[in-house]
């Protein structure tokens, strides 16, 4: 049990490392509706934060290995949560297979997996391979940005994505503060779950607004 315990909790706690990344990575994305100068200013500034302090890119590489930390966690946690519930589970459940709980776990373990093999897309796609599907420079972010999501299909991908993402938060951060010990009565809870779904709407809606608004050519080089 204290084993089951820790798992849930070391999952609570990479989740919000997570939660906190995308917030600021949504915040720096809606930079792109202010323009070609003022989104790669940006861009350029998370290479340069606490210089001389740190060296060119040190934010981004401590960013990084958190993050990539965080992510060994999380889905070894959750791999072994799910065995661990699969062993447990002697005899099949015939009444029970279709109650929410289960749909929401399902929607938990596959939108994880979604989102995984998106990241490491999006990561190619504007990271380190820096891959511009339409065949443009890969140089210059913000223009690398519009030409990625000016491809319909790209953009498509990258907004059922988003809706896994919201999905993922909406359970998620509803299961981090029951695991938190944050909803011991029953107003906590429905304030938790409420608090929730706002936050996986902002989130998700933040992200796919610019593809959105890149495809529909209102933002553009």
């Amino acid at each position: 049990m204290r084993t089951t315990i820790a798992l849930k909790l070391l999952m609570a706690v990479t989740g919000v490392v997570f939660l906190a990344f995308v917030g600021l990575h949504m915040y720096g994305n809606l930079k792109a509706f202010a323009g070609h100068d003022a989104y790669n200013e940006y861009a350029h500034h998370l290479r340069t934060f606490a210089e001389p302090m740190l060296p060119f890119g040190g934010l981004l590489w401590v960013t990084r290995v958190v993050l990539l930390v965080s992510l060994v966690v999380h889905v070894a946690c959750a791999v072994a949560l799910w065995r661990r519930a699969r062993s447990a589970r002697t005899v099949p459940y015939v009444v029970k297979k279709h109650t929410g709980a289960t749909y929401a776990s399902l929607m938990m373990r596959w939108g994880g997996v979604t989102i995984l093999v998106f990241l490491v897309w999006h990561i190619l796609n504007f990271t380190v391979g820096k891959i511009n599907v339409s065949g443009g420079p890969t140089d210059d972010p913000y223009d690398l940005l519009v030409d990625s999501f000016s491809v319909w299909w790209l953009t498509l991908l990258y907004l059922v994505a988003m809706a896994m993402l919201g999905a993922h938060l909406h359970h998620g951060i509803w299961s981090a503060a029951q695991t938190l010990g944050l909803t011991p009565h029953a107003r906590s809870r429905h304030l938790a779950k409420v608090l929730a779904f706002c936050i996986a709407v902002i989130i998700a809606g933040g992200f796919s607004l610019v593809p959105i608004f890149v495809l529909a050519g209102v933002i553009e080089k």
